[in-house]
Formats: structure tokens, C-alpha cells, sequence
């Protein structure tokens, strides 16, 4: 099969107001991004990703499914470090979906077969058990109903399939808690006004992060989701936590 995406439609219940504001923000920066990323991270992000990878740590018979995966930087790091059976990539930001598809054109998927599907992730279009592997990153803050959201990966996760997530934390170092506050409400609007032209969105994600909770609780909130074997890791001091759950 041609590693060339497949772009398909589901049915996706209308967005609420945080819903609608969170996906106007994103298409608004999806052609800038990756540049945001790499320059608000000083590169550190890809660091981040291939980390993500060796936790995953996909097979050549793993089915998977990468939740809020926008324009695929963890679908394809995936395909690069340990390709999976397949990989369904779903968003509900059309325009991030769309970079996702012209880098999988050019060759990012790798031969991996590669779906892409317009979808929200509190109501997946998936039967029970679909998948043997979820990922979401940077997703959950950005969740209207963030338990939902974690029920949903539950569900369509065959029984001991894993579920592994990307995000923000809080460093438990006081120091480098507050040089990285300082970072986030300084320089992230500020880098991402620059890159894009709209700072107001990339204040929203900066206050998306500052008001997302400790990692000890959203380690308990995949317990109360029906996982077992949750367990995380702080990177860069834990600028970002990588979570990993079993179903």
C-alpha cells in the first residue's frame, strides 16, 4: 500500500464554545506550527518525541491510533522508530490534518499505511477494542471534557492495549518552576505572535498550560478511566510528562 494518506470524514458532534475556540485557534497556526514548536522548545521538543516513540514502543502488528495528533509529529516519529501495522491519525482541525497529509505525501509515513480522519476525541467513530495502541499529544489540556476524552481512548483500546500521552507538567523544582513560568508567560506569546501574526491564540495555550493540573493527578484521573499501570516520567525537568496506561 501507498504510503500516500487517506483523508476520510466521520461524523463529529458539533463542537462547544471551547471546542469552537480551541479549533479556530489551530487552523489559524497550522502552516506555522512545527516553527513554533522547534523555536519555543529550543529544539527540545524532538527530544520529547522520540521518547515518546521508545515508550510506545510500537510493533509491526500494533493498530494505532493517534488522538489530536494535528500535523502528525507523533504518528511520524512512530513511523520512523518503530513502524506499527497502521496508524489512524485523527484531529478536528481540518487545516492540521491537511499539513499531516502533505507530509505523509512527501514521504514522512515511511510506507507505514497511514489514515487521516477528521474526529473529535470525546466521541471517537470507533468500535470497542479498535486499537492496540492510543497516543495523544498535547491534547488533553485542550479537552472540553478531559475524563471523557480518557474514557473514550479506554474504550476503543483492545483489552491490555496501551495508552500513551505527551504533555505539559509542572516541575517540581521550585527554581525551575519559575524560570519556566517566566518562559511560558513571557516568550510563548510573544514566539508565537512573531512566527504566526496571532499572539492571542498562543496566550490562550499559555494559559492552557498554566491552569493544566499537577501530574499526580492526572496520573489518578487514568485510574478513574478504567487504566491500570499508569505511570509517567518528567522530561526537561518536567517541563512536559510522558504517561503511560494499560487498559
Amino acid at each position: 500500500m501507498s504510503d500516500r494518506a487517506r483523508t476520510e470524514a466521520a461524523p463529529a458532534p458539533a463542537p462547544d464554545a471551547h471546542g469552537a475556540r480551541v479549533r479556530g485557534i489551530f487552523s489559524n497556526i497550522a502552516r506555522r506550527y512545527a516553527l513554533f514548536n522547534a523555536l519555543s522548545s529550543f529544539g527540545i521538543y524532538r527530544r520529547w518525541l522520540a521518547r515518546v516513540a521508545r515508550v510506545a514502543a510500537a510493533t509491526p502488528t500494533d493498530r494505532v491510533l493517534d488522538v489530536a495528533g494535528g500535523t502528525g509529529d507523533v504518528a511520524f516519529e512512530l513511523c520512523a522508530a518503530c513502524p506499527p501495522a497502521s496508524i489512524t491519525l485523527t484531529d478536528f482541525t481540518p487545516e492540521m490534518l491537511e499539513v499531516a497529509r502533505r507530509r505523509s505525501d512527501a514521504g514522512a509515513a515511511r510506507g507505514v499505511p497511514v489514515s487521516l480522519m477528521e474526529a473529535d476525541a470525546h466521541a471517537l467513530p470507533f468500535e470497542n477494542a479498535s486499537f492496540t495502541l492510543v497516543t495523544c499529544a498535547y491534547g488533553l489540556r485542550n479537552f472540553s471534557d478531559r475524563a471523557q476524552a480518557m474514557r473514550e481512548a479506554a474504550r476503543v483500546l483492545a483489552p491490555g492495549g496501551r495508552y500513551v500521552v505527551l504533555e505539559f507538567g509542572t516541575p517540581p523544582n521550585p527554581v525551575w518552576r519559575a524560570l519556566y513560568r517566566f518562559h511560558l508567560n513571557r516568550m510563548i506569546p510573544l514566539i508565537g505572535g512573531v512566527v504566526t501574526g496571532d499572539a492571542s491564540g498562543f496566550r490562550y495555550l499559555r494559559d492552557s498550560i498554566a491552569r493544566f493540573p499537577p501530574q499526580d493527578q492526572i496520573a489518578a484521573e487514568l485510574r478513574a478511566a478504567g487504566f491500570t499501570e499508569v505511570s509517567y516520567e518528567n522530561r526537561t525537568g518536567g517541563i512536559v510528562a510522558i504517561y503511560r496506561a494499560v487498559r
